[in-house]
């Protein structure tokens, strides 16, 4: 994945990736090279991130995806089928 890339998804100049993949990986959260980035220390990444995280993270937990070259629904489905579950 590309700053660039990212930086499209985001809506921001890639200099403001750069930089921040750049103070992320300083900090000893990510890996960034050569458009892999791995994250080395999620909670602390975590703990970096805005409260916007949680709520993202709690709804992609239960919103249904699809995923096309697979045909079928992942994980956030199964999320939503366990939740069903649990109320009947």
């Amino acid at each position: 994945m590309t700053q660039e890339l990212i930086a499209n998804m985001l809506g921001v100049r890639r200099e403001g990736v750069t930089e921040a993949a750049g103070k992320l990986q300083g900090a000893g959260l990510i890996r960034y090279s050569r458009g892999r980035i791995t994250v080395l220390d999620r909670p602390g990444l975590e703990d970096r991130a805005c409260e916007c995280y949680d709520v993202v993270k709690r709804e992609s937990d239960v919103t249904p995806c699809w995923h096309p070259s697979r045909g079928h629904r992942r994980a956030g489905q199964r999320r939503v089928e366990e939740l069903r579950a649990r109320q009947d």
